[in-house]
């Protein structure tokens, strides 16, 4: 599954291979939390601005239009038309940020749709059938993400019972069909091959190093297809977190891949990719563009509503060659947000995600020309 090309101290440069295509990693997967970028992008925009990875959301979608229904369309990536891989988190994060009442018990949460305040009960057995349904690529393990701070008590209590969780999603995995024939038909294994989605664990713990360690150690003799650091960038400071990567990352199998979860700015992302990580995912880039803050390359990020780029004849970031860069200038942008077009979001999207699918391929090529400390140096002086 992951190819480890090579690597530079710690920073890895490889390739994951899914039966949609071969990942270049370090990546960072796009948000389409309900099957689409928020902002008015499509499938074919996601080409555009040099996507690998579509990230959708399990919670959002079984509540809305319903997992079946997806199945019944063949799958995510003929429901939403996107020929690559796909990953979808397990609806964990969204379950404790979200909803309103819930309750944890050992066999799974207890929890009120943010939508319409349905009662719905989520199993790690539900959450992985869901996924099936959906017909991800990777899908993720069904976990508890503990708010930081919390009492450590109840935090090592969460960490054995997500360990649990994990071991029930395993077994899940090999249950009845892999995929159905719809979603079969687009698959490109060899028919020698037999096609299951890959199933990464999370790591929890919060800030508490021994609980993080223990936890990981445990979770990687399960030999699952990739292993993932969760419950970060949810109040901890940012050197906590890099605390905790430096902690848990010896721990982690070297022959998987490493994925840090929610993760971040291009300066969180270039000092985690130094840390040994490699996939990321944010909604940041969207949201951020969504609200008018631009990424570029020399002068940081911008917020194109300020009154100085009211007559701003230049692109967003003349270093960059996206498709608005080459067409439209600052003050057209600007206009379009004053003015309350959608058009606004949608350029200052496709902006900002071909910005960070840019920095990835960057960091790729750094890595393997081997000027990455170089790079790493640039992004942070922005």
């Amino acid at each position: 599954m992951f190819k480890l090309l090579s690597k530079t101290e710690k920073a890895r440069r490889g390739e994951y291979s899914t039966r949609h295509g071969v990942i270049k990693t370090p990546v960072f997967m796009n948000v389409a939390t309900q099957a689409a970028i928020k902002g008015a992008l499509s499938a074919d925009d996601l080409k555009t601005v040099k996507c690998q990875v579509a990230l959708a959301n399990t919670y959002h979608l079984h509540i809305r239009p319903g997992d079946e229904l997806i199945s019944h369309q063949g799958g995510l990536h003929n429901f939403m038309q996107w020929d690559g891989p796909i990953l979808t988190d397990s609806g964990g994060f969204q379950i404790f940020s979200l909803a309103g009442l819930r309750k944890v018990t050992e066999e799974g949460v207890a929890f009120n749709s943010h939508v319409d305040g349905r009662k719905i009960f989520m199993s790690p057995e539900d959450s992985i059938r869901i996924q099936k349904n959906l017909g991800s690529d990777i899908i993720m393990a069904f976990d508890e993400c503990v708010e930081i701070p919390s009492p450590r008590d109840y935090v090592e209590e969460s960490c054995e019972r997500t360990y649990r969780w994990l071991v029930r999603c395993k077994e899940e995995v090999k249950q009845g069909d892999r995929y159905t024939a719809s979603q079969m038909k687009q698959c490109t294994c060899p028919p020698v091959s037999p096609c299951a989605p890959d199933l990464f664990g999370i790591n929890q713990g919060t800030t508490f190093f021994d609980l993080r360690i223990e936890h990981m150690k445990r979770i990687a003799e399960l030999d699952l297809s990739g292993y993932a650091i969760g419950g970060l960038a949810v109040g901890e400071t940012t050197q906590e977190m890099y605390d905790v990567i430096e902690a848990v990352e010896p721990h982690m199998p070297g022959n998987k891949p490493r994925y840090l979860m929610g993760v971040g700015t291009p300066q969180n992302i270039v000092e985690c990719v130094a840390r040994g990580v490699d996939f990321f995912d944010c909604v940041m880039p969207a949201r951020n563009g969504r609200h008018g803050k631009l990424y570029t390359w020399s002068e940081g990020s911008i917020n194109i509503n300020n009154e100085q780029y009211k007559q701003d004849s230049r692109p967003i970031d003349e270093q960059c060659d996206c498709p608005v860069c080459v067409k439209y200038s600052r003050a057209y942008i600007r206009h379009l947000f004053k003015a309350g077009e959608m058009l606004a979001m949608r350029l200052a999207a496709i902006h900002n995600l071909y910005f960070y699918n840019t920095l990835m391929e960057r960091i790729r090529d750094s890595l393997d020309n081997g000027t990455f400390g170089v790079l790493r140096r640039k992004i942070n002086d922005v």
